[in-house]
């Protein structure tokens, strides 16, 4: 159960962000400004590419590395394929992951390596295994951590990861991994890369348009303001004690309706599906008519209920980046969910911008939601630390 009182509690809600999510998603800001004076200082504005790399491999664990290789697919288009390794293991422990390259991956291919710890010995193998078949391999973790050392020892790239005064890597690693300044920790110099390599279009001046747009989104969905001129906490309020269909429409939108659906889970403790429209109508239009129905009850309505839990019923998230051309399956989705009496949230950009803002609007204003939710749903407590 959501106690919405909280979300209107300023003093309360920093009282119970023992984790600092909330300051995580209100610096993402500054988290790209630091990145990118990383990349800078890591050589990357100076490097001439010979050309594009045929492909881009990305290995990491977790969401936030998950969510680095779904955003630069999206991003990167059809101008190189983006193939995120998955890892395997006992365990989700650091020392448990591995991770191993394709047969078919060359020298004309890209490894980039995103991770919030740097500890994880698979990455370093990792690593290796790439240098000797002469990939370019760059890293992005945290200063003096064993995978900097292997990828220097394998002359690749390190970028050191971009973290906060008052924030260890340890607490980087344990406490943030999920936080939107972590996801642009992680993201921003990987950007300033691609950028230079022709894939994506991310200059200077424009991460700058970013970390502004990541700073004005934040002033409007910090926890001072108060619920009902809140966009973030007017989502999180929707949401609460529901399935949420997030049903995306746009290549920006696409990445950021799997990670808002991959961050409640793992932060709110929320269960939740993500979906690309049209298709979404169909492969989630049975949960609408089903047991996660509004209206569906089998029982007899006058039964004695007060002690039951609270069942789950769907709830639609549309989450679009304005497609272009007009060419829209948004109508179609709100007459499906209204059909079956389904409730529908929205969410779009309030400002115009090239791609990367839009993501990074939507991206702020989805983490944000989702902390609030964390934070004021009754029952949820950080999971322990990894050993």
């Amino acid at each position: 159960m959501l106690d919405e009182t909280l979300l209107d509690a300023p003093d309360a809600l920093a009282q119970a962000d023992r984790r600092g999510l909330l300051r995580g998603a209100a610096e993402a800001g500054a988290r790209v400004r630091t990145a990118a004076r990383h990349a800078a200082e890591a050589g990357i504005a100076d490097l001439t590419p010979e050309g594009r790399p045929r492909a881009v491999l990305v290995a990491g664990p977790g969401t936030p590395a998950a969510g680095v290789a779904d955003l630069i697919g999206a991003l990167a288009g059809a101008s190189a394929p983006v193939v995120p390794l998955r890892p395997t293991g006992v365990a989700p422990a650091p020392g448990a992951l591995r991770w191993a390259l394709p047969g078919w991956a060359g020298s004309v291919d890209l490894l980039l390596l995103p991770t919030t710890d740097g500890s994880e010995p698979g990455l370093a193998l990792l690593a290796e295994q790439a240098y000797r078949r002469g990939m370019t391999v760059v890293a992005v973790a945290p200063a003096a951590s064993p995978l900097a050392e292997a990828v220097n020892g394998s002359r690749g790239l390190f970028v050191p990861l971009a973290m906060a005064p008052h924030e260890s890597a340890v607490e980087t690693a344990e406490n943030l991994a999920a936080s939107s300044g972590t996801l642009w920790s992680l993201f921003t110099p990987l950007l300033a890369l691609l950028d230079r390599v022709g894939l994506v279009e991310a200059p200077p001046e424009v991460l700058e348009k970013v970390a502004d747009r990541l700073d004005r989104t934040a002033e409007r969905c910090g926890p001072a303001l108060a619920t009902y001129g809140n966009p973030a906490k007017t989502f999180a309020a929707e949401l609460a004690d529901s399935l949420p269909l997030v049903w995306t429409e746009g290549a920006a939108a696409g990445p950021v309706g799997r990670r808002f659906a991959a961050v409640l889970a793992e932060l709110a403790g929320l269960p939740a599906l993500a979906g690309e429209l049209p298709e979404a109508l169909t492969a989630h239009g049975v949960l609408l008519a089903g047991t996660y129905a509004a209206g569906a009850d089998p029982d007899d309505f006058f039964r004695d209920r007060v002690d039951e839990p609270q069942a789950l019923r769907a709830r639609v998230v549309l989450l679009r980046d304005r497609p272009a051309g007009g060419l829209t399956a948004a109508p179609a989705a709100r007459e499906l969910a209204l059909g079956h009496d389904t409730a529908v949230s929205e969410l779009e950009p309030q400002e115009e911008g090239d791609d990367l803002e839009t993501l990074a609007e939507l991206l702020a204003v989805t983490d944000f939601a989702a902390v609030y939710l964390a934070l004021a749903s009754a029952g949820v407590t950080a999971p322990p630390a990894s050993p």
